[in-house]
């Protein structure tokens, strides 16, 4: 059997949990040995030969050595002792040295291309010259923390992709995060999951008005929730934004309240934090919009898939406001947006009332839906459990590239402004000071500039003469970016 000559380890579960790594990554033999040697962590001086290119008894017998009650799972290559699950889900047993967070530097330029990547490979289809930039839809070109791809990687090897479902722990980590990062208590049955914010918006609409029905909304949004409602045989109505002195958008309540009124309101789509216009809503904002939405007994589905980027201020839970708000909340999330999954489709929709959260199941039902993929059940679970480290750090980095930009635009880009920004990973560029045309703006954007950016009129007319940019990107591809527009406005 193997010969164990030195080690500097402190226990047999983190020898383990070291050498089931090495595993994983498909180091079978002598190199797994050899790798271990070079790391210095453990050196063989000997073993059988009927293990020697066998990477799971190798395993099992420095287990052995040890002392450790182990079980060589050949196959799958799972290694068990006391106390001990997977060092890729217990943090408790993870050794800090081997198991740290791997993907922190976000200066990093990948390569997305031939990736089935919406944002890099549909350029042409899309109606865009195939070299152009794209900082255009909402995801970012960052890898996601390791933990993540570390579970996804282990759930794969499973090799069986049948229906699958929650187990207990997901509402507990999913409500750690939520109580954590929003200060809000959630129930077990208020969740339901659902394949994407979107979707969600959609079942709601369908939920909760009938073709013909009119739905409120606060142009310039997020252009879906137009769509969501036109495509579903609703009317769209506007209580548009407007832009004051201190370069923040507000909130026409005054307008609010009449259209609720004279356009028979039952359904209205709130956006918060606010995309594309970057605003954190207030608690005392969103008291004044809840208050009149309970006395018309309007429902208000909460788009909150960015309140992990909180750049000022503090995030508020519409719902978390008062009883009467939670009575008439349907609250949309997801780790989409902070943990970059969105192909991963999986948000989590909270709908305190029981009422209200029947009606959604049924219309859920009538679409279809029951069960979600497993990688997208994983990655939520793994994000809010293990990704902590990463999405600080990423924040950061987001936080600072908003303040480049910031400077950027204010130094370099005469007659564009910046509109101030509070939340989520979306800058709001206003290019009316240039005197350009809103169409020639999209021509020297597309055509000059050589960017993919979102058209600000795709949010509504009020938004003619904006652009979105999305910030969340190394930053010397942010820095070409800018000079592009800089120098594409100046000629």
């Amino acid at each position: 059997m193997a010969i164990i000559k030195k080690f500097n380890l402190n226990n047999t579960v983190q020898i383990i949990s070291y050498l089931v790594i090495y595993n994983h990554s498909k180091v079978i033999g002598n190199k797994l040995l050899i790798s271990l040697y070079k790391n210095k962590y453990i050196s063989i001086c000997g073993m059988e030969d009927s293990v020697k290119n066998n990477a799971d008894a190798i395993i099992f017998h420095i287990a052995i050595c040890f002392g450790a009650k182990a079980n060589s799972h050949y196959g799958r290559r799972e290694i068990a002792c006391a106390n001990f699950s997977s060092p890729l889900r217990d943090k408790s047993l993870r050794n800090e040295d081997n198991m740290a967070e791997r993907n922190l530097n976000f200066d990093r330029i990948i390569n997305r291309k031939n990736t089935r990547c919406l944002k890099y490979d549909f350029a042409k289809r899309r109606g865009m010259p195939e070299d152009v930039l794209p900082l255009w839809v909402a995801d970012m070109d960052f890898e996601t923390s390791s933990y993540i791809e570390d579970a996804l990687v282990e759930r794969a090897k499973e090799g069986i992709f049948g229906y699958s479902e929650v187990q207990i722990p997901y509402f507990e980590i999913v409500k750690d995060w939520q109580v954590r990062h929003h200060k809000w208590n959630i129930e077990e049955k208020w969740l339901i999951k659902t394949p994407g914010v979107v979707f969600a918006l959609a079942m709601a609409v369908k939920a909760f008005t009938d073709p013909g029905d009119n739905v409120l909304i606060q142009q310039p949004v997020y252009y879906p929730f137009s769509e969501v409602i036109s495509d579903n045989g609703r009317n769209i109505v506007s209580n548009t934004l407007y832009l004051g002195e201190d370069n923040r958008y507000h909130i026409d309540f005054e307008d609010f309240e009449n259209k609720i009124v004279n356009e028979n309101i039952k359904l209205f789509l709130l956006c918060n934090p606010h995309n594309p216009v970057g605003r954190v809503w207030s608690e005392k904002e969103l008291t004044r919009l809840g208050d009149i939405c309970v006395k018309h007994n309007v429902i208000v589905v909460s788009d909150e898939i960015h309140n992990d980027f909180i750049l000022k201020g503090e995030h508020t839970v519409f719902a978390n406001i008062k009883k009467e708000f939670e009575d008439i909340s349907i609250i949309c999330t997801s780790p989409s947006k902070t943990f970059n999954l969105a192909s991963m489709m999986i948000s989590n929709i909270f709908i305190p009332n029981s009422t209200l959260r029947s009606r959604y199941r049924k219309e859920l039902d009538a679409a279809g839906i029951s069960q979600l993929g497993v990688m997208g059940l994983v990655a939520c679970e793994a994000a809010y459990k293990d990704g902590e480290e990463w999405y600080q750090a990423m924040l950061k980095y987001i936080k600072e590239n908003v303040e480049f930009t910031r400077r950027f635009v204010e130094e370099k880009m005469h007659g564009v402004k910046m509109i101030d920004i509070e939340g989520t990973y979306l800058v709001w560029l206003d290019f009316r000071g240039t005197g350009i045309d809103a169409d020639e703006l999209d021509n020297i954007i597309i055509n000059k500039a050589k960017l993919w950016l979102d058209s600000g009129k795709i949010f509504g007319d009020c938004g003619r003469g904006f652009q979105r940019i999305n910030v969340a990107c190394p930053r010397s591809v942010l820095n070409e970016a800018l000079v592009r527009i800089e120098n594409a406005i100046a000629k």
